[in-house]
Formats: C-alpha cells, sequence, structure tokens
C-alpha cells in the first residue's frame, strides 16, 4: 500500500494537476463547485482504473495484447495508435510546461532574457525564447528517454521530496499574502443557471479526461504486479491525493486573483510576476523536475511499450519525443478554455474504450477468456477479418454524435446548436452509451466461439500441450 501512496502522491504533484484545477476559476466556478467536481473526476476514474488494472494484474497481459479479446485482432491496433497519439499530444504539453519553467529558471539568473526581440508572429501563441526554451527542455529530456524504468527511482525519489515541499510553501506563501477569510473563502461563482451547469460538467469531465488515458492503459503497469490487493486500495488514495494538489493549485491561483487582478492559471505565468528571483528559481525547478518525472513516466514510456506492437522500442519512444514539436503544444495552452478544450476532446475516444474493455472482460465473458488466443491472429478473437463489429458500433454510435461539438470547440464561428453540450460530457457519455451498446449486442449476437468454459492462462496453455484454438471457421467467431 505504501508504494501505491508514494507513487500517486508523485504522480499528483504534476502541472496538469495544477492547470486543471486553477482552469476552473478561470471559467467561472469558485472553489466550492470546484473540489466537488475534482473529487467527483478523480472517484469515477480510480473505479475504471481499478476495473482494468485488476485485468492486467489477474491474466498478466498488456494493454496491446489484452484489448484484443474485446475489439479484434486486428482492429486493436486502433485503440493502441489512438493511444500513442495522445501520449505525443501529452509529451509535448508537459514539454512546453518545462520549457516555461526554464523560461522562469532563466530569467531569474539572467532577467535580460524577457527582453530578447520576438521574432515570431504575434499570433503563433509563442515568443522566440519561448521557442528557445522548449527546445532546451526538450534537450534536457533525452538523456532520461536513454535509461530503463528501474534506473529512474533515483529521479523519482528526488522528485517526491522536492516537489511536494515546494507546493506547500506556495501554498504559504498566498495565505500569508492574501489570507482566506478574504480571497478564497469570499470568493464565489461568477456564472449561474444553465451555464453553470453545464460548465460544472465539463469541468467534471475534464477532470475524468487528464487521466482517461492512463485508465485504458494501466494493464502495462498492473502486469507485473504479484498481488489483486495492490488494485483495491486506489479508489481510496487517488482521490484523496488528487484532491489534495488540487486544492493546491486553486489556493495559489485564488491569492493570484487578488494580488494582480486576474485568473492566472498557469502557475508559471504567477512566477513570473514575483520579484524575489531565489523564490522563483527554486519553484520553477520544482515545476520542471515534475514534469520530467511526469512526462518520462506517463507519456514516453506508455508510448514506447504500446507502440512495441508496430515498431521497435526505440523507435517507438523516438516517435514521441519528435512528435512534441509536430503538435505545437503552445497552441492548446494558449488560454484556460483552450486547455478545456484539449482534455474533453480526446476522451471522446478513451470513453468508449474504457467502456468496451471493463463490459467485454467483466459482464460479456465474466473473466472467462483465453490468454494465448489473443496472440493469434487466427485465434477465436479474430472474430470478422480481425473486427468485432459489436466494439466497432459501439465507437460509432457514440464518436460521431460528439464530432460536431468537437468542431464548435476549435471553432466557435462554426455553430452546431445544443449538439456542442454532448462534447462538454464526452467522457461520461462515450462510457455508459458504448458499454450498454456493447453489453446488448454481445447478449443479442454472442460472439460464441469467444466463450470458453474457464480462464485460460498462458500457464496452462504451457502445460496442456495438445491445447488448441479450435475450429478457424470465420463464421463461428462472429
Amino acid at each position: 500500500m505504501l508504494v501505491e501512496i508514494t507513487y500517486w502522491m508523485s504522480d499528483a504533484t504534476n502541472l496538469a494537476v495544477w492547470e486543471l484545477a486553477s482552469s476552473m476559476l478561470a471559467i467561472g466556478l469558485s472553489w466550492r463547485q470546484a473540489l466537488p467536481c475534482i473529487a467527483a473526476g478523480y472517484s469515477i476514474i480510480s473505479v475504471v482504473m481499478v476495473l482494468n488494472g485488476t485485468i492486467g494484474a489477474r491474466l498478466h497481459v498488456a494493454f496491446p495484447v489484452l484489448n484484443r479479446s474485446s475489439f479484434g485482432f486486428w482492429f486493436s491496433y486502433f485503440t493502441v495508435f489512438s493511444r500513442v497519439v495522445l501520449s505525443m499530444f501529452w509529451f509535448g504539453i508537459q514539454t512546453y510546461n518545462g520549457s516555461q519553467c526554464v523560461y522562469q529558471m532563466l530569467k531569474a539568473i539572467w532577467p535580460s532574457i524577457a527582453k530578447m526581440p520576438n521574432q515570431l508572429s504575434p499570433n503563433a501563441n509563442i515568443t522566440s525564447s519561448g521557442l528557445l526554451c522548449y527546445f532546451l527542455y526538450w534537450l534536457i529530456q533525452f538523456p532520461f528517454l536513454l535509461l530503463s524504468p528501474h534506473k529512474l527511482r533515483y529521479l523519482f525519489l528526488v522528485k517526491g521530496i522536492i516537489v511536494p515541499i515546494a507546493w506547500v510553501a506556495m501554498i504559504v506563501w498566498a495565505f500569508v499574502r492574501v489570507p482566506p477569510s478574504s480571497g478564497l473563502f469570499a470568493e464565489h461563482a461568477t456564472i449561474t443557471g444553465t451555464q453553470f451547469s453545464w460548465n460544472w460538467l465539463s469541468a467534471m469531465n475534464s477532470a475524468l479526461g487528464i487521466y482517461s488515458s492512463l485508465s485504458v492503459n494501466i494493464p502495462d503497469f498492473t502486469v507485473r504486479f504479484l498481488s489483486l490487493v495492490d488494485q483495491y486500495v486506489q479508489p481510496f488514495i487517488i482521490p484523496v491525493v488528487f484532491l489534495l494538489c488540487s486544492f493546491a493549485g486553486i489556493a495559489v491561483t485564488s491569492a493570484g486573483i487578488q494580488l494582480y487582478g486576474e485568473v492566472l492559471w498557469d502557475p508559471l505565468l504567477l512566477i513570473d510576476k514575483w520579484d524575489n528571483r531565489a523564490a522563483a528559481f527554486f519553484a520553477s525547478f520544482a515545476f520542471a523536475l515534475t514534469t520530467v518525472g511526469t512526462n518520462i513516466s506517463a507519456n514516453s514510456l506508455g508510448a514506447g511499450n504500446d507502440m512495441t506492437v508496430l515498431l521497435p522500442k526505440t523507435w517507438a519512444n523516438n516517435m514521441c519525443f519528435i512528435g512534441g514539436w509536430a503538435l505545437c503544444p503552445w497552441e492548446i495552452l494558449a488560454n484556460a478554455e483552450g486547455f478545456l478544450t484539449f482534455m474533453n476532446g480526446y476522451t471522446i475516444f478513451l470513453g468508449p474504450f474504457a467502456g468496451i474493455m471493463i463490459t467485454d472482460f467483466w459482464l460479456v465473458h465474466r473473466g472467462k477468456v483465453d490468454v494465448p488466443a489473443m496472440y493469434d491472429p487466427k485465434g477465436r478473437y479474430r472474430y470478422t477479418m480481425g473486427f468485432n463489429w459489436r466494439a466497432v458500433l459501439a465507437m460509432l454510435v457514440t464518436v460521431v454524435p460528439m464530432f460536431p461539438g468537437l468542431v464548435n470547440s476549435i471553432d466557435p464561428a462554426i455553430t452546431v446548436g445544443y449538439t456542442s453540450r454532448l462534447f462538454d460530457i464526452a467522457w461520461m457519455y462515450g462510457f455508459i452509451v458504448a458499454s450498454v451498446v456493447y453489453y446488448v449486442t454481445s447478449v443479442i449476437f454472442p460472439a460464441r466461439g469467444t466463450f470458453v468454459e474457464k480462464l485460460i492462462s498462458a500457464d496452462d496453455a504451457l502445460a496442456d500441450t495438445n491445447y488448441g484454438h479450435g475450429s478457424r471457421d470465420e463464421s463461428k467467431w462472429g
């Protein structure tokens, strides 16, 4: 249990968690509405993590292979590719966050960098100095990509000590400069009625989205778990830890509103206002450190593990490393609304992915799957030409209706009516509807060839040399 607590404490102290919480103030919520919203989101996603993570721990099979049993052998590659693209986006976003840390550290040492001429367009959402710092931070991360996970433990040890101290220090600074009675506790929501309700739901969907990617590929990590008990404590740990870290973002941002007259939802923008150069340097260093750890563990390693089904692992890591440039993360982080839109946008796929995987294993097959068949392109999980049409249908009825809202979020000039509201609850809608559609179609039109009497593990297959996958008649697989 101690390992899980320390891991999630380390993972929760990252810029995205801070920015998610503080961006809720930017869209009109107060801390009274933001904290329950965050608690609800992380509580739901923690249960999803346990359900999917337990599958990996029980079967000792990673995500790229495991999802073949529900999506079909070849259609599963779509889910893997989607997951990798999201890792590339997050790698770029975290790298941009880290570049802002580098800028603040350089500014604390050489204030003249703030006067560096900008040769880029004002519409670029990044300056010449910002691009330089992005390149520097991008290079800083490179040596860590070459290290194996067990060699990174010292990085996480240092991160686990320094970062919480820095965050607590910023909370103390906020409460000293602006007492809660006149700052945090005196603030109220700036929106009411229907707009408040939809903003609250959208914010909760964003809270779900921040770890919805991990909730899908968490079997990559739990595949090495020796005990299922390690899984079951997470719904009690995750909401508490992330709620405390989110409170730090809200408290400091609230103080920034009183001190500087604007919602500085990005903590690096707040640090930029400080006159104390030493404080600015060390706070920025702490954020840079946490960003390196999160980027390597959650994004680069995850993408590398998942892409090994298509490319050698070295190439997979390099794709994530290079993709951070191509995806222009500074466009996403230009404002709080853009950040929340991104958080909602990619959940249109991850909600259905998680729902289908959970429904297939726990409700349709009731934990009785054939692990060796997951490695056989002509085995029982071939379904129809490698595609499970039930999963395809579930994806279509959930993803397609949300596209108008996605288009509207990208270009508000394109009006789509009330369908944009569906996009605001993308993960919740996708998870629930995909689960229902997949379960109903699997019950009415069962893929009989995929059902087995009991769980067949890899060890069972080795013990039974006469094991076979049965008939490979395509029509039987459904």
